[in-house]
């Protein structure tokens, strides 16, 4: 403190070494009958206040750079942690091989209502009541999250909270628009955290931008305040290698690939006179889509998500899964596997209940292919190593 740090003096000295540090005069009274001088009352209630000075943080007189490096620091640390695998003791089966992942930065409230519809089930059943899909039925009552996969709203936006959606596997965000006060769900990337600033850059350059560039468009400045995780921008605006996730097919649509926990997809290549650019997928597919679609910067939130182990049959039961019946234990009438003496299978090849080959029958031929993909995805063990 500042009274560490001043000479041990007494009387006028002591004051005169305060006023020095303060940048304020001060004057004393010397009387006659003591050697020794009284400061006057200004004097007094400084020295009585200097246990008190404190610095005052630099937060509000940072520059756009320094504000830049904080967050590329702060972000730098949280890729360096390693999530913690939480672990009951078994005090009953079902606790036994539970395992979770624990994000103590989640939300522990309610989602935010207005942006919830309700979810109703079907059951895997039509309209008639026929059952269409199988082995669905039950699970928790849960409501929707409205997530906004355009990310059309220009302006920056804050995070006001990270949440978990019952619905999907990766994190959401809550944003506000700083200018509209706007809320909207958005898909969380990994390291975004309560209080970051996104952007989305889908209807071009701001205005507060351009004139920060001094009118033209400067690749450095540019590529500093849009190249930041979070933010939503054109693929003709991403640099090529880029990790990129949500991301877009059309040129005004939606993000339709690499949505779903701890996927990303790469920018390999752009091509301009066909207004198309190629990304590979997570699933090692490289493919065309337009020039202009929507991708987030970053990789989506919940990696550990993989290590996530149900622990019980009761916990499938929660999200609405029935048990799944193998052909072979079915009667004939049933399935291409069913019936006979024991586990036997009659000598017949893996297929569905449908007669679909189910082992190495290509099913897209002729029209049904996909004109978009430009290198197939990896299989086999290739697949694997590419995948794992």
């Amino acid at each position: 403190m500042l009274r560490n740090l001043l000479p041990r003096t007494s009387g006028s000295q002591k004051v005169w070494a305060i006023s020095q540090v303060l940048g304020v005069r001060c004057q004393s009274t010397v009387t006659s009958t003591s050697s020794t001088s009284t400061p006057s009352n200004e004097a007094t209630k400084l020295l009585s206040r200097t246990s008190l000075l404190t610095i005052p943080p630099r937060d509000s007189d940072l520059t756009a750079l320094e504000k830049q490096d904080e967050i590329i620091k702060r972000r730098r640390k949280l890729a360096k942690t390693v999530t913690e695998i939480k672990k009951f003791k078994p005090r009953s089966p079902g606790q036994r091989w539970y395992r979770a992942p624990i994000y103590s930065h989640l939300w522990k409230g309610t989602p935010y209502k207005p942006l919830t519809v309700a979810l109703t089930g079907s059951g895997g059943r039509n309209n008639t009541g026929h059952i269409t899909v199988r082995f669905r039925g039950g699970g928790h009552k849960r409501r929707a999250r409205l997530v906004d996969f355009h990310r059309l709203d220009a302006g920056k936006q804050r995070v006001m909270r990270i949440e978990y959606d019952p619905t999907r596997t990766a994190h959401i965000a809550l944003v506000k628009n700083v200018d509209t006060k706007k809320m909207s769900y958005i898909l969380a990337c990994d390291g975004l955290r309560a209080g970051d600033v996104i952007e989305s850059y889908r209807k071009g350059i701001p205005q507060d931008l351009m004139e920060e560039m001094g009118g033209r468009i400067d690749p450095a400045i540019l590529s500093a305040r849009t190249n930041q995780k979070g933010n939503c921008l054109p693929l003709r605006m991403i640099p090529i290698g880029a990790v990129i996730h949500a991301i877009g097919v059309t040129r005004d649509g939606p993000a339709k690939f690499c949505r779903s926990a701890g996927t990303y997809g790469r920018l390999m290549q752009k091509l301009p006179d066909k207004k198309r650019a190629v990304v590979k997928l997570q699933s090692g597919e490289h493919r065309y889509v337009h020039l202009d679609s929507c991708a987030t910067l970053g990789i989506v939130s919940n990696i550990d998500h993989q290590h996530a182990k149900w622990g019980k049959a009761g916990r499938a039961r929660y999200r609405g899964f029935r048990p799944s019946v193998r052909g072979v234990a079915m009667n004939k009438c049933d399935h291409p596997h069913g019936g006979g003496r024991g586990k036997s299978k009659s000598n017949k090849l893996s297929m569905s209940p449908w007669g679909v080959l189910a082992k190495g029958y290509k099913t897209r031929r002729g029209k049904h292919q996909n004109n978009m993909k430009v290198r197939d995805r990896p299989r086999g063990k290739a697949g694997r190593n590419v995948r794992g």
